[in-house]
């Protein structure tokens, strides 16, 4: 029996050695870790592994063991599933779900904390007294006047008020859109059977303390995707609605011109309905009403591998062929063109006053590295902001073709997102595929507050935002609007 233990304990040493894995990290583990018992004795299951301790040693990190994952709150190794089919399989995406849903309440309660407790000297007294003591110049002071007005809004719910409540209660917001003058928002909601449903919110009642809205909905329903969607003036000022709807089995594709005047008392008493047409196109990707001379009543649509541009009055068409398929558009107002953002990731502009496809349309040509979802054209027309597929953000100057500044912290993998800037405040915002609200500041790219999504993550209730200077019309104050589920949120400054 002496002679049997012996050969298996020189056996043991034998394995030990020729096991690479022992070679690399036996004597480190011997020295800094310890085998954690489980309670029924030294064996395993097949579901676990060995967890080791890094308490004992105060330097040595947890390993990462391939097919494993260490649990810090139990300080046990667990083995991971590879399948879909075991009860409550332990797998990556199941982890990386709990730890951002974890960070994500952690966020929630801090927010809830930042409203009752002020940091110690970060108020506007202070940073105007310092200020005028000369110990922040112009670009300081606007920066921090801005990250203390934005890191100082506070959520609250707004109650939306309709002739159909219990729509309200089953019908999802897909995305929200806000006119010209903050007053009003257009509304996509998902519908519970299927398709979707268009409505308009008046913004005017969205004053604290009951911030309480009022929404006009109309029978106009689709069971087709809304691909993009755009105020236009055609009769006036955010008149109509332009939607982008992809076809579906034999209809096709179509860009309709949706009246507001449809919907009830979206305008003042005695507004004349407004005219209601469609044209026939490809699935579009993305739209924009133009706001220049040079294309008055056109509208643009970015297709697969071509630009469409559309007189509403006459029907008359520009087609701009391109190698990769349009995702944004805008419309520039004082020089005459139209910048397209692709999948390639390639950003250029179209000559509104070149009548054909000859060469020389091309004004301008930028380039990202990913898919480009957003363009953004700011006052002046000097510079361009830019969004793409792989989170990256850049503030464009369009007469160098150079980038100045870059924005760090958004997220997107492969969703299309869109950007909102907003120079008068001096932020950008933007929502990422991980449901956080981003704020940068415009003129240094400074991070200034992470808002997590009321409702646990998922990349199926990414929320759609709204920002503006004068939320609910000229006597409104500037806040962010969050739309996700059944639920608007408000931000706002005061």
């Amino acid at each position: 029996m002496q002679k049997s233990r012996g050969q298996s304990r020189r056996h043991g040493r034998r394995s030990h050695r020729h096991n690479p894995w022992f070679r690399q990290h036996g004597s480190n583990e011997r020295n800094n870790t310890r085998v954690q018992q489980s309670p029924q004795g030294s064996s395993h299951s097949d579901d676990e592994a060995p967890s080791t301790s890094s308490s004992t040693a105060g330097s040595s990190s947890v390993l990462d063991l391939p097919g494993y994952y260490f649990d810090p709150e139990k300080k046990r190794y667990f083995r991971l599933l590879p399948g879909h089919n075991n009860c409550n399989p332990l797998t990556k995406e199941s982890i990386r779900q709990k730890e951002m849903e974890s960070k994500r309440l952690q966020l929630l309660e801090e927010e809830d904390k930042q409203g009752k407790v002020a940091r110690l000297g970060f108020n506007a007294s202070s940073l105007l007294q310092k200020s005028k003591l000369g110990f922040l110049n112009v670009t300081s002071y606007c920066r921090l006047a801005n990250e203390l007005r934005v890191s100082c809004m506070q959520r609250k719910k707004v109650q939306i008020q309709s002739s159909d409540p219990s729509a309200l209660a089953s019908d999802r917001f897909n995305l929200i859109l806000a006119d010209t003058n903050s007053d009003r928002l257009f509304t996509v909601n998902d519908v519970k059977v299927g398709g979707s449903k268009y409505g308009i919110i008046n913004l005017r009642g969205l004053k604290t303390p009951t911030l309480r809205v009022h929404m006009h909905e109309n029978l106009y329903f689709t069971n087709r995707k809304v691909n993009a969607v755009s105020w236009a003036s055609l009769n006036h000022l955010d008149s109509h609605i332009l939607l982008c709807l992809m076809g579906i089995a034999e209809t096709p594709g179509c860009a309709t011109l949706l009246p507001a005047s449809l919907f009830v008392s979206s305008h003042p008493a005695g507004d004349r309905p407004g005219m209601l047409c469609s044209f026939r196109i490809p699935g579009a990707w993305s739209c924009a009403w133009s706001l220049n001379i040079q294309a008055n009543n056109c509208f643009s649509t970015g297709l697969s591998r071509r630009v469409l541009v559309t007189s509403v009055v006459t029907g008359h068409r520009q087609s701009f062929g391109t190698s990769s398929d349009v995702l944004a558009q805008q419309f520039a107002i004082m020089a005459p063109l139209l910048f397209n953002g692709c999948r390639s990731g390639e950003i250029f502009a179209i000559d509104l006053r070149c009548r054909n496809e000859g060469k020389g349309w091309k004004a301008t040509r930028l380039l990202h590295d990913s898919a480009v979802t957003s363009v953004q054209i700011l006052q002046e027309e000097q510079c361009l902001m830019a969004s793409d597929m792989a989170g990256t953000i850049k503030l464009w100057d369009l007469r160098t073709t150079k980038c100045i500044r870059q924005y760090e912290g958004h997220v997107n993998e492969y969703a299309h997102l869109p950007l909102h800037v907003h120079e008068e405040e001096g932020i950008v915002v933007a929502v990422g595929q991980d449901c956080y609200t981003r704020i940068w500041s415009l003129h240094d790219a400074q991070l200034l507050r992470t808002i997590p999504s009321p409702h646990p993550t998922s990349k199926a209730d990414i929320p759609s935002v709204a920002f503006s200077s004068r939320l609910g019309g000229f006597r409104g104050a500037p806040g962010l609007l969050m739309a996700i589920r059944q639920d608007l949120y408000c931000f706002s400054y005061s």
